[in-house]
């Protein structure tokens, strides 16, 4: 039987085995992530022509960084760190939700538009570069084929 097939692969998958680097793939998306707030934060900023300081940056950035760190603690995250669902979908959901927490305790601001634009946009990029690592890692994913003994192949003639 090839190896992770049925239900091995659901074993496998969760147990944390689904990839070879687990270590390293989960620490791969947690920086993925927090990349992806600093390119949201900087794009922000530029678009409200705010100076693209490092204390601008992380004045802003800290409650999502904050929010990134606990999404991927709250759905332990390195146990399929590309899944899209839920992984994916949770980190975002936490990520969001507690930069907004964060930001209202803070009074930085949480007007409706800004919440449905970071909702947006966060969203469609750490699910896209999740989608787009799934793709290309498929490979790694997939069922190896087993070569055939020579016993077997001449039975079967």
């Amino acid at each position: 039987m090839a190896p992770f097939t049925g239900l091995d692969r659901a074993r496998a998958a969760l147990s944390g085995r689904q990839y070879p680097d687990a270590m390293f793939r989960s620490l791969g998306a947690l920086v993925g992530d927090l990349l992806i707030v600093l390119l949201f934060v900087g794009i922000g900023m530029i678009q409200h022509g705010t100076p693209l300081t490092s204390q601008n940056v992380l004045l802003v950035g800290w409650p999502f960084a904050v929010g990134v760190l606990l999404g991927h603690l709250a759905i332990r995250a390195w146990r399929a760190p590309f899944r899209l669902w839920p992984h994916g979908v949770f980190v975002w959901a936490i990520t969001l939700a507690t930069a907004m927490a964060l930001r209202t305790l803070f009074s930085a601001g949480t007007e409706v538009s800004f919440v449905i634009v970071t909702a947006v946009v966060t969203g469609v990029l750490m699910l896209g570069w999740r989608a787009l690592a799934l793709y290309l890692t498929r490979a790694e994913r997939a069922p190896r084929a087993t070569s055939k003994a020579p016993a077997e192949s001449d039975a079967a003639r």
